[in-house]
């Protein structure tokens, strides 16, 4: 039996992208319980002060008009016990689900969290409350203005002119697909004043077909900027911009798989590309759907061809390992959180240095 499993480990560290030395320094779920039967939608931040947060929406069930905002902060190497910091409730006493938050630490000043509310994704509106106390504490809710989402599900950026850049998505009832689905189109939000205001882009081009949306935004060293983003055609579709954000290329086509489910990516400081995300295809029987397992790591030197480096997870679980999100800290280490089969939002710390070059 000990031969057996020394041969196992033996072809598994000789496996194609698998590091001798493992990168995953944590995984770990950041609750054990909770006052809700599901979770989804996670996002994480390192505050200004150096903490590391996370929030993720909780409630019966997704669409479900209970399911608020959750948020919960790491001290001490340990997550504190997660707190509801937003939900749905309209000044008419009306109860409505809240969707997909986004923690971002402006450079220098407030903690912010986007997130959605609203019946459902065709009609949500964006949201925001902010706080100055590493999100002890937390300001009223404030609507974000007429045709501002905010971002849909993954970080905005900083530009080198401090414009922030939020990656941005509809999922409009205007152009209706054949299967009855309402359309799918990416674009981008800027602010100059620290959020108080926002432009919106105009949509990116589409011109083969690819209905895409929940972008994340990278960086490239000869100034453009690129945009990787979830569709419903079986692929990661990828965007370019050469001035800033203010316009962008057409859809098209990356080399990795999309099960028509969230993903998130990062550019490290070493200049590489990281992305998060569930490295399948279609269902045969059900296309524009697939599996949400494994979860899995890829990097690109130059965001064009992927390679995948690490997987996360890998069993079958009934909704999967879903909705990434992803950062590098300060001390050069990635963070990732994800949907855990809808029950549970896991984190896993990362040590890039050890994945392969």
């Amino acid at each position: 039996m000990m031969k057996l499993i020394a041969a196992a480990l033996t072809l598994l560290l000789a496996a194609p992208g698998v590091s001798k030395a493992n990168p995953v320094l944590r995984l770990q779920n950041i609750y054990a319980t909770a006052p809700y039967p599901e979770a989804h939608a996670s996002t994480i931040v390192q505050t200004t002060k150096g903490t590391i947060a996370a929030a993720w929406f909780g409630g019966e069930y997704e669409r479900h008009p209970d399911v608020a905002i959750w948020f919960a902060r790491m001290e001490n190497g340990k997550w504190l016990t997660p707190v509801s910091v937003a939900d749905g409730v309209q000044v008419d006493g009306t109860h409505l689900p809240t969707w997909n938050p986004v923690l971002f630490q402006a450079p220098g000043g407030e903690l912010n969290l986007f997130y959605k509310a609203g019946p459902s994704p065709q009609t949500w509106w964006g949201m925001v409350i902010r706080s100055e106390d590493d999100g002890r504490t937390w300001s009223k809710p404030e609507r974000l203005p007429d045709g501002i989402l905010g971002p849909i599900k993954n970080k905005p950026v900083v530009l080198a002119d401090g414009t922030w850049l939020s990656p941005s998505s509809a999922e409009d009832r205007e152009g209706m697909t054949g299967a009855g689905n309402a359309a799918w189109r990416l674009h981008f939000e800027r602010s100059s004043d620290k959020g108080r205001t926002w432009s919106k882009t105009a949509d990116v081009p589409s011109p083969i077909g690819i209905e895409a949306i929940q972008p994340s935004i990278l960086f490239h060293k000869d100034g453009q900027l690129q945009a990787m983003a979830r569709t419903r055609q079986g692929t990661v579709a990828m965007t370019w911009s050469k001035d800033n954000g203010k316009t962008w290329s057409p859809l098209v086509a990356s080399n990795l798989p999309n099960p028509n489910s969230g993903t998130d990516a990062v550019t490290l400081k070493d200049g590489r590309q990281l992305i998060v995300y569930n490295p399948t295809g279609h269902f045969p029987d059900q296309p524009g759907k697939g599996p949400r397992y494994p979860i899995s790591i890829a990097l690109s030197d130059d965001g064009v061809t992927w390679r995948d480096v690490l997987t996360l997870e890998a069993a079958s679980l009934k909704s999967g390992y879903a909705y990434p999100a992803v950062i590098q800290t300060s001390d050069g280490l990635v963070h990732i959180t994800y949907t855990w089969d809808r029950k549970r939002i896991r984190h896993v710390v990362i040590d890039p240095a050890k994945l392969e070059k």
